[in-house]
């Protein structure tokens, strides 16, 4: 790319669910349009591509968006900074370059929030979405024992793409009680498909009211300690894939003045955001699975596209699955114990090797960084400040720029 600056009528961030929905309604109006994404591939963390991956032909289908003659699709791409009141600052792996847009429209997607125990930090301990998402790129793992756990649906999924790379799944541990599991289930006739869908992916590994203690090994992982009810057990294994649920990606959202609440973006019945212009759309918004990401991004795309009264017409099917996300968040609630599980020499900061005990007396992220090297490192808080708000109830910390690691003649374009 030799551009120095681009323009487009609407800017998408993201080509997860609501992204490729947003790109596909504003296709139809003609409206000149550029979709960003910072992965090699489109399709999001949900529909991730990669070489081991085989996609439905629907979700194939959705992909075909990105070849239409007036969107642009930069993959590879992150946002280092605003540049203007409708610009930004984009960089590649070998470009910087400003893009000006009448509309921007972010779908930015949710990451895994990873909370801190003794042993997290063992080659062979990973994320439950990490695990699938390393899958799907090729990481072999036929004949290893594994064991997922944390909390949500994604843990089920998760076991599921285990099972179909050739692995041994021994336990799936859900830390919510069963009784808040079974109003679930008896609630699901309200959503038939995620009636099949449990179905698929059932296996008699699952146990609720369970939760890691420690991952166990020396050079790497050998073994993990779980609570199962009133008992403590060790199983065996080489993997262990284990996340609490997902955290909705509000970084670039704050950073232009969008108003957030409970964590995401606080947005209108069409999708609007606090900020004229500024439309968000899928799990920054609030966590709720990709049927209800594909039809925010719908009523994003045909808001931002001047076809408001198509939108409109979609508001039932928003509130039919808003309502299942709104199921869900109550049912996976953390308990208590989950967020008591680290030592004080369990590190929290990963990439700094900064220990629970140091970080846990702080009153909040600010005083923690000023007494320590947390979220100084390559993942710049990303893991450890996501962590830190679940277990003490910090505030997010105020986005600075560069918005991630950026090259210096980028900044220099600035």
């Amino acid at each position: 790319m030799t551009e120095q600056r681009l323009d487009c009528d609407i800017l998408i961030v993201g080509s997860g669910p609501a992204g490729l929905a947003a790109a596909q309604a504003a296709s139809r109006s003609g409206a000149s349009l550029v979709v960003i994404d910072d992965n090699p591939r489109p399709g999001g963390q949900i529909w991730r591509n990669g070489p081991d991956t085989r996609l439905a032909p629907a979700v194939r289908e959705r992909f075909k968006v990105l070849d239409s003659p007036q969107l642009r699709y930069l993959s590879g791409t992150r946002i280092i900074d605003a540049a203007g009141p409708q610009a930004l600052l984009l960089e590649d792996a070998e470009h910087a370059w400003i893009i000006d847009y009448r509309q921007l429209i972010l779908c930015c997607g949710a990451r895994e929030l990873l909370l801190p125990f003794p042993g997290w930090t063992l080659p062979g301990v990973t994320g439950a979405g990490a695990l699938q998402a390393l899958l799907k790129n090729g990481l072999p793992l036929r004949g290893e024992r594994v064991v997922v756990a944390g909390s949500g649906p994604l843990l089920l999924a998760s076991a599921a793409s285990a099972r179909q790379a050739g692995a041994r799944v021994t336990r799936v541990l859900e830390q919510a009680p069963g009784a808040a599991l079974a109003r679930f289930a008896t609630g699901l006739w309200r959503w038939p498909s995620k009636i099949r869908q449990a179905l698929t992916l059932a296996t008699p590994a699952y146990r609720s009211n369970a939760h890691v203690l420690e991952a166990l090994g020396e050079q790497r992982l050998e073994a993990v300690r779980i609570r199962q009810g009133n008992s403590t057990l060790e199983l065996p294994c080489e993997r262990l894939a284990c996340g609490f649920g997902l955290v909705p990606n509000t970084l670039l959202a704050s950073h232009l003045g969008c108003q957030l609440q409970d964590h995401a973006i606080v947005v209108d019945h069409q999708q609007r955001t606090t900020v004229p212009g500024v439309l968000a759309a899928g799990e920054c918004t609030g966590v709720g699975g990709s049927e209800l990401a594909l039809i925010e991004g719908e009523i994003a795309g045909l808001v931002a596209s001047g076809q408001a009264s198509a939108a409109a017409a979609l508001n039932l099917r928003r509130q039919h699955w808003q309502a299942f996300a709104n199921q869900v968040r109550s049912t996976f609630a953390l308990r208590p114990e989950v967020l008591q599980l680290a030592r004080p020499d369990t590190l929290l900061c990963r990439c700094e090797d900064v220990a629970f005990s140091a970080i846990a007396e702080q009153p909040g992220w600010n005083a923690a960084k000023l007494q320590s090297r947390c979220g100084m490192g390559a993942c710049q808080g990303r893991v450890c400040a996501t962590a830190a708000q679940a277990l003490f109830g910090w505030a997010p910390p105020r986005p600075r720029t560069p918005l991630v690691p950026a090259r210096i003649a980028t900044l220099l374009k600035h």
